[in-house]
C-alpha cells in the first residue's frame, strides 16, 4: 500500500485503550480523567482489521495506549495477532508500571519487542512528572523485560528543558553496561494541553552535543528501516542511544505508518486531526472490502510532511493519551 508520495505504508500502530495508570502532564490534562472513557474497539474488531491489513501489505503492528497493559487479557490479543500469517513483527509501547508481572506472559504470547516510557531516573522527579510514585515498578519492569529476553528493550525519554534535561548523561550511562536502546525525543506540541512551550524544547543536535561532553562524540550506526530514530553508539557501550527529532529535523519522507485510535479512528498522521471513522464501518456491518477501502482513502490522504515541519498552524488538538503513543 503506497500513499500519494510514493511511501510504502507497512506499519500500523493500534491504541487498545485511552486509560492510563499515570498522569503525565504533557500527555493529558486533569479534566480528561473526569470524563467517561471512550467506547473502544473490541479485540475481535482489532483482529478483524489486522487480517484485512495483512492483505494490503501491513506486516508490522505496535500496540499502544493510554497504557495498554491496563486492558485485561492483552496477551490473548497478542497471541491472536501473532497467529495471523504475514504479521512479521508485534511490539508494545508501555509505561512499564505493570510490566514486571506481565513480561513473561507477554513473551509467551508472541511479543518480542517493548518500548518503555521513562522521563526521569530520579524517584521524586518521576513522581512530579507522572503524578504517581511508581518509579520502582518501572525500573522493575525494565529488568523483567531484559530477563525474559525482549530485544531490543527501548527506553523512550521525552526531553524537556528545565524539567529533565540535566539527566541526559545519566540516561546515556544506562547503555554502557546494559543492552538497552535509550531514545531521546524532542518535546512535541500535541493536544490541547497548555504545558507545551517552545522554550522547553531541547533539539536533537543539542542533546548529542551535551552527551558528547561526558562520553565523547557518539558513533552513528545503522537504524531501523523506516524508523524515526537516528542511532548512535557510545565508545565501549553495550547498548545504543537514539535521537528522534520531529521538530528540528523531521522524518516525514520515510513515514511508513498509520494509526488507529482506541475509539476506532484511522489517523494518517500523529500531528494532524484528519481522521476516518473505522469503528462506524465495523459496526454498521462493513465487510473486508469496506474496511480496505477506508484504509486506502486514509493512506491516500497522508501529507508530504506534518504541519510542524512546514511551520503551519498546529492542527493536532487531541490529547496524546487518546491518540496512542
Amino acid at each position: 500500500m503506497e500513499d500519494g508520495h510514493n511511501r510504502r505504508v507497512s506499519y500500523v500502530r493500534i491504541s487498545v485503550t485511552d486509560r492510563c495508570n499515570l498522569r503525565c502532564r504533557y500527555c493529558t490534562a486533569p479534566a480528561f480523567f473526569d470524563r467517561q472513557p471512550l467506547e473502544i474497539l473490541s479485540y475481535e474488531e482489532i483482529v478483524k482489521v489486522a487480517e484485512v491489513l495483512v492483505g494490503m501489505g501491513i506486516d508490522k503492528i505496535r500496540l499502544t495506549g493510554g497504557e495498554p497493559l491496563v486492558r485485561r487479557h492483552l496477551d490473548k490479543l497478542i497471541a491472536r495477532l501473532a497467529g495471523i500469517y504475514g504479521i512479521n513483527d508485534i511490539s508494545l509501547t508501555t509505561n512499564g508500571v505493570l510490566l514486571g508481572k506481565l513480561a513473561r506472559p507477554l513473551w509467551q504470547s508472541g511479543l518480542r519487542r517493548v518500548n518503555i516510557s521513562l522521563d526521569s531516573l530520579r524517584r521524586q522527579r518521576f513522581l512530579e512528572i507522572t503524578g504517581r510514585d511508581y518509579f520502582n515498578q518501572v525500573r522493575g519492569g525494565i529488568e523483567a523485560a531484559l530477563e525474559v529476553g525482549f530485544s531490543p528493550v527501548k527506553i523512550n525519554v521525552v526531553v524537556m528543558r528545565g524539567v529533565n534535561d540535566d539527566e541526559l548523561a545519566d540516561f546515556a550511562e544506562l547503555t554502557m553496561h546494559r543492552p538497552l536502546q535509550v531514545r531521546f525525543i524532542e518535546y512535541m506540541p500535541i493536544g490541547s494541553s497548555s504545558e507545551w512551550r517552545e522554550n522547553k524544547v531541547v533539539t536533537g543536535a543539542r542533546i548529542l552535543e551535551r552527551i558528547s561532553r561526558d562520553y565523547g562524540p557518539p558513533e552513528e550506526v545503522p537504524a531501523e528501516l523506516g524508523g524515526p530514530a537516528r542511532l548512535y553508539r557510545l565508545s565501549g557501550s553495550q547498548g545504543r542511544i537514539g535521537v528522534i527529532t520531529p521538530l528540528s529535523n523531521h522524518f516525514c519522507a520515510a513515514c511508513n505508518r498509520i494509526r488507529i485510535t482506541a475509539d476506532g479512528r484511522l489517523r494518517p498522521c500523529l500531528l494532524s486531526d484528519n481522521e476516518y471513522d473505522l469503528k462506524k464501518v465495523l459496526r454498521s456491518g462493513g465487510d473486508e472490502a469496506a474496511i480496505a477501502a477506508l484504509f486506502r482513502q486514509a493512506v491516500a490522504s497522508k501529507l508530504a510532511e506534518h504541519a510542524l515541519a512546514c511551520n503551519a498552524e498546529r492542527k493536532c488538538t487531541r490529547l496524546m493519551s487518546t491518540i496512542g503513543g
